[in-house]
């Protein structure tokens, strides 16, 4: 699954650590999801939308619908 986790991390400057910790994650978590190899739970989902304001169509993309 695609998603800007990486892009609203870093205009965020933030580090995948930093990041982790806002998630209660481990970093490893954080860059699994990032590169595509994990998709985050439905909660975790919804816990990385809170933390940046956002949906969470606007983060991850299933590749079934546009961007929104």
């Amino acid at each position: 699954m695609k998603n800007r986790l990486k892009v609203l991390r870093a205009e965020r400057d933030w580090s995948q650590a930093e990041l982790a910790g806002r998630l209660d994650v481990s970093r490893q978590a954080v860059n699994a999801i990032e590169t595509g190899k994990y998709d985050p739970s439905l909660p975790l989902a919804f816990k990385i939308g809170r933390l940046f304001g956002m949906r969470i169509e606007e983060i991850f993309d299933d590749g079934e619908t546009g961007n929104g």
